[in-house]
């Protein structure tokens, strides 16, 4: 059975109490007699796993049209044309040198 927690407007009287889901609220301060009122507390709640993080998705319309290159190509390195590029620049860094 959950527990229930009330406050009485009137006194401020905080109290608890084991109920059905189905059984009535209570509506009356045992300390006073005052009207009642039940208290919604904040349950902590904790994730695990995959998913539940701002940095495991990307944002929509961040990256519109592209995909991220699946893992099997991310460990292969440099593309052929990526290497190109970087050789061609090397070769001009070389060729202003001297």
């Amino acid at each position: 059975m959950p527990i229930y927690e009330y406050e009485c407007d009137g006194c401020g009287y905080r109290f608890e109490r084991h109920q059905s889901i189905a059984s009535e609220p209570v509506k009356r301060c045992p300390h006073c007699g005052g009207g009642v009122r039940r208290v919604i507390n904040p349950v902590g709640i904790i994730f695990k796993g995959s998913g539940f993080y701002v940095t495991d998705h990307p944002r929509p319309g961040k990256h519109q049209g592209r995909r991220p290159a699946p893992a099997s190509e991310r460990e292969k390195g440099p593309s052929k044309e990526e290497s190109k590029g970087s050789e061609r620049s090397e070769m001009a860094e070389e060729g202003s040198e001297g």
